[in-house]
């Protein structure tokens, strides 16, 4: 069957679809009559990439030292089992209720709503822009600790390791926010691709950055590793431990939360072919590259600096030379996260914006767009409302995070509670739903028993993580630099 006769036989099955195709005057709009979508599976594992291999990356030889060489790798390959297979289930809800041919939901709210109706939509909002916010903070916090990190290492580098070198984080948050501001200006995540793909290479660069820096401190010298991780008695008491214990399993969801951007994404792909085949194959190569790096990244560090593997292995400075190579593993850190904040801070823009609209469909301050010429860019749309709401937006994330600096039981606590209500329940749920599984059959079962042993694993990492933000807490002063 070639191209035309394929796009002819999907379009008899969406009467709106085909009448849209054949009106050369609506030839760039969908097919609900919305701008015409142009991503790709490529576009869309770029997409993943960048919301995946973020911060995250950086303390998985932290959350390997705490586990051990069993344990550590055990549960890095059980949550990139489960990203993946709710992942796919995930990506059938886009259209209902047909997952090809059904109406489409542009955002994870919506998916829920159409299979578990309006009360579990708005858990899911709870969930989903609770972590989306907590996802920029995190951002904001370790883009700064890496520029931080880049001075840091030149300072080291001309006065020596035991110097005193520590500059404040502040200024470089309030950089960051700037950059943010401008980029949020871009009006939707249709537009960000370019913004993806660089931000997927910088991951790619400071994560074999930190592979090769960890491999060549392996061949100098094996630390010394457990099967356990960290040891009771001479690395740590036997309740920190436990909470370190809990708080890597944080740790290591975060690195693979994606799920609340999923919809997002797929519904950035072009609508042949079926937009939950794309995203299926896209979230292969995502999560499958992703797990690949943490592996190796996880283990190859702790093989590198054993049970006193740092928090960051790029900025924790268990790597001092060569400098101006992790200046530039850093560099990249920072360019990357200002890709992927970008990433998930755009739901969380369109929906408010969405719903202001709909409330003050009046108001010429909420929905005119005024068309700016920019040099080299061309013609770009100007709305008021999104300068200053986008604006407020990113300087509070900024200010939340020169408040509670603190990467690993941060990123732990995100991880935590995004981890089983975005990428395990919903997906899980709404499957039952759309496929009426019937309640005690094996499969209704083995779902249920999935879901209920990932509520206890987040729970547990949940607790973990506030336990060492209130440890973080006892010993810090807002805005004073040590």
């Amino acid at each position: 069957m070639d191209t035309s006769t394929q796009h002819k036989a999907m379009d008899n099955n969406n009467p709106s679809a085909l009448h849209i195709t054949n009106d050369p005057t609506k030839s760039n709009l969908d097919d609900d009559g919305r701008e015409k979508r142009t991503g790709t599976w490529v576009t869309a594992s770029a997409h993943i990439i960048t919301a995946v291999i973020g911060s995250g990356v950086l303390s998985l030889a932290w959350a390997i030292a705490q586990l051990g060489w069993i344990a550590g790798p055990a549960v890095l390959m059980t949550f990139s089992f489960i990203t993946y297979f709710t992942s796919t289930l995930l990506a059938d809800s886009y259209r209902a209720p047909d997952p090809v041919t059904g109406k489409r939901n542009y955002t994870y709210m919506d998916v829920v709503r159409a299979s578990l109706g309006g009360k579990g939509a708005k858990l899911c909002g709870i969930a989903q822009y609770v972590n989306l916010v907590g996802v920029t903070i995190g951002y904001t916090i370790t883009a700064s600790i890496s520029i931080v990190a880049v001075k840091r290492s030149n300072c080291f580098h001309d006065k020596g390791h035991g110097a005193h070198c520590q500059p404040s984080n502040y200024p470089y948050m309030a950089l960051f926010a700037i950059i943010q501001i401008v980029l949020s200006q871009i009006p939707n995540f249709h537009k960000l691709s370019w913004l993806s793909i660089l931000a997927a290479v910088m991951s790619f660069a400071y994560s074999l950055i930190g592979l090769g820096l960890s491999i060549a401190k392996v061949i100098g010298g094996v630390e010394k590793t457990t099967l356990t991780g960290t040891e009771v008695g001479k690395d740590l008491s036997g309740s920190e431990k436990v909470w370190k214990t809990f708080q890597a399993v944080g740790d290591i969801a975060f690195a693979y939360a994606y799920s609340t951007v999923l919809i997002e994404i797929q519904d950035t792909l072009k609508s042949y072919p079926p937009e939950n085949k794309m995203m299926k194959r896209a979230s292969l190569a995502g999560v499958s590259v992703t797990t690949l790096f943490y592996i190796l990244c996880g283990c190859v560090g702790y093989a590198a600096f054993g049970n006193d593997a740092p928090g960051n292995f790029l900025t924790g400075f268990g790597f001092y030379e060569p400098f101006w190579l992790i200046d530039i593993a850093n560099v990249c850190i920072a360019i990357h996260l200002i890709g992927a904040y970008q990433v998930f801070c755009q739901p969380i823009f369109g929906f408010v914006e969405m719903k202001c609209k709909q409330k003050w469909p009046e108001s010429k301050f909420i929905t005119r767009e005024h068309a700016i010429n920019v040099p080299c860019c061309g013609e770009l749309s100007f709305n008021m409302f999104r300068l200053v709401w986008r604006t407020a937006y990113v300087t509070l994330t900024a200010l939340i995070a020169m408040i509670f600096p603190f990467f690993n039981s941060f990123l732990g606590l995100i991880g935590a509670g995004s981890f089983y209500p975005l990428t395990v329940y919903f997906p899980i749920e709404m499957y039952i739903a759309r496929a009426k599984i019937p309640r005690f059959s094996f499969t209704w079962v083995w779902l249920k028993i999935l879901s209920y042993t990932c509520l206890v694993v987040s729970l547990v990492a949940a607790t973990g993580s506030i336990q060492g933000l209130l440890s973080d807490l006892k010993k810090y002063k807002p805005f004073k630099t040590e």
